[in-house]
């Protein structure tokens, strides 16, 4: 079969590639080897009718993203809330702190703990939400600048050098200079931090204020996570482009240099004129797929070198309910038990390193766990009067060294799990009427290019960030290969659902194809110029 380009991976990146490239009248497909598409935006449905988001559930901001407007995805049946009480940290003596869409409510949550604090967290909000609007969001919504072309013009404006500055620290660094309860560190840590970046790593001390900043919180889809992956297929095939599903690559084709197929393990061969997209990992696109006399040793080397995230995999409890959690903090603050982001286990930052330790050694810590109730919100992911939950915890992909030692310990680990969560709502024990976990290994096994159960498609250590994502010489979505591109999370801005890897990814590939913009992307280095 002949096509214009190839996608491999139907992640919600690549299918927002595919889908600006199929508007443009670009003959595309999407290769995906599961039996549907969306890859993290899994929602499964028991058959009792309990529906279970088992990767990706708390996303930030989508219906403020260009390409959710742009691809029109609310007419294709994508929808999404944001609970106002978006986070609850409780605590043992049923104290919290709290994160909300009103902000105001949010100091006053935090001044509860340190005035100090509110001060500082306010002061920091308002500082950076010109950083975030200006700067961090165009960035984030372009192809990446060389470094050296970045710092330069982000050193010709005060918000620029003031980011700079700022950026020069970790998360770590940042919080401990900045706050002094060890409630409101923790707080700032995990909510701001821990979720998203390794907090040790210095170039990221921007991450905690730009996310205070930050006028979206966390949200949810209504009817589950794979319902934005549904309405990306169906703008991707109402403009001509089709998903091939059960169809795992075997390799792509190269012939004098350039990309020119996909050949499937069936033997069937796919042919494209113009161009293969990727949105698998480093080494699946290098090193798997492309055969060892044919790609460059130096980019095999890099490719064999990209790292994954110690910190990033997840455990996770899934639980069918007949009645939501009801928290004893709620006694006397009833808005917790419609807290849509709840954490547990919390009380003071110096945790983290306990954490840290726990990963370095292959160990379980002393659990530090968030999750959420999605049907007190939307009750159809549900049947009529009960309720579907989870809670997610950060555990090492390597259990006593091995990953394979999981499936024996899962079990204990999520009753561990459930007795915790009860001490906090004690109606639950009456309440489960089934569950199951899902590990680290189980996250590599059904989604192979979350390599190490790493969620981000790789770290942002190592040199691995903007241009350089994934590694010097591939960090613009363009390979070494001639026609042969990056659209996954292993590119710039980065893992997590923002749909920002493939939309820049789109814009360089139009450039590359000679097709019209027909969106209004940022200008990052205009945007940057006109700072000064």
């Amino acid at each position: 079969m002949n096509y214009d380009g190839l996608i491999l991976g139907s992640g919600h990146n690549a299918l927002v590639a595919a889908c600006y490239l199929a508007r443009s009248g670009v003959k595309v497909a999407v290769i995906e080897r599961a039996v549907v598409a969306g890859g993290g935006l899994a929602t499964v449905e028991d058959e009792a009718g309990f529906r279970y988001n088992t990767h990706s559930f708390f996303h930030r901001a989508i219906n403020a993203m260009p390409w959710y407007r742009d691809l029109e995805l609310e007419r294709h049946g994508a929808h999404y809330v944001e609970p106002e009480l978006n986070v609850a940290m409780i605590l043992p003596d049923g104290r919290s702190l709290e994160w909300w869409t009103d902000m105001e409510r949010t100091f006053a949550s935090c001044a509860q703990f340190s005035m100090e604090d509110a001060v500082s967290m306010r002061n920091w909000a308002e500082e950076f939400l010109p950083i975030v609007e200006q700067i961090l969001i165009p960035e984030a919504q372009s192809p990446p600048l060389d470094s050296e072309r970045r710092r330069e013009l982000l050193l010709q404006s005060a918000l620029g050098r003031r980011l700079l500055e700022v950026s020069a620290l970790s998360p770590l660094e940042f919080v401990e200079r900045e706050f002094r309860h060890p409630v409101v560190r923790a707080g700032m840590l995990f909510f701001n931090g821990l979720r998203e970046v390794d907090l040790r790593l210095k170039g990221f001390g921007h991450s905690i204020p730009a996310l205070l900043a930050s006028p979206r919180k966390a949200q949810m889809c209504i009817g589950g996570s794979a319902r934005l992956a549904e309405a990306l297929v169906k703008d991707l095939q109402e403009h001509g482009g089709e998903v091939l599903l059960n169809a795992t690559p075997r390799s792509i084709l190269v012939w004098q240099g350039r990309a020119v197929g996909v050949e499937l393990s069936d033997g069937q061969r796919l042919e494209a004129s113009r161009f293969i997209a990727s949105g698998l990992n480093p080494q699946q696109t290098f090193l798997d797929l492309i055969p060892a006399d044919v790609a460059p040793s130096h980019l095999r080397e890099r490719a064999a070198a990209f790292e994954y995230n110690l910190l990033a995999p997840l455990f996770a409890l899934n639980v069918s309910l007949r009645e939501a959690p009801l928290y004893k903090a709620a006694e006397s603050r009833p808005e917790l038990n419609r807290a849509f982001m709840t954490i547990l286990g919390l009380e003071d930052w110096r945790q983290f390193h306990d954490i840290v330790a726990a990963h370095e050694q292959g160990a379980i810590p002393r659990t530090v766990m968030w999750g959420a109730v999605p049907t007190v919100f939307d009750s159809s992911q549900a049947p009529p009067g009960h309720h579907a939950a989870f809670m997610w915890e950060k555990l090492p992909y390597d259990l006593q060294g091995d990953a394979r030692r999981w499936p024996q310990h899962a079990a204990q680990h999520g009753r561990d799990m459930l007795k915790l969560w009860t001490q906090y709502a004690p109606n639950l024990e009456g309440s489960v009427i089934a569950s199951f976990e899902r590990t680290a290994l189980d996250t590599e096994r059904d989604l192979p290019n979350m390599r190490r159960g790493d969620l981000l498609v790789g770290s942002f250590a190592n040199d691995q960030i903007g241009a350089h994502r994934p590694f010097a010489g591939a960090g613009r979505y363009r390979t070494p290969v001639e026609g042969l591109y990056l659209c996954g999370g292993s590119t710039h801005p980065g893992g997590n659902v923002t749909g920002l890897c493939g939309y820049n990814a789109a814009r360089v590939l139009h450039a590359d194809l000679g097709l019209g913009v027909w969106w209004r992307p940022p200008d990052i280095e205009s945007a940057l110029d006109s700072l000064r």
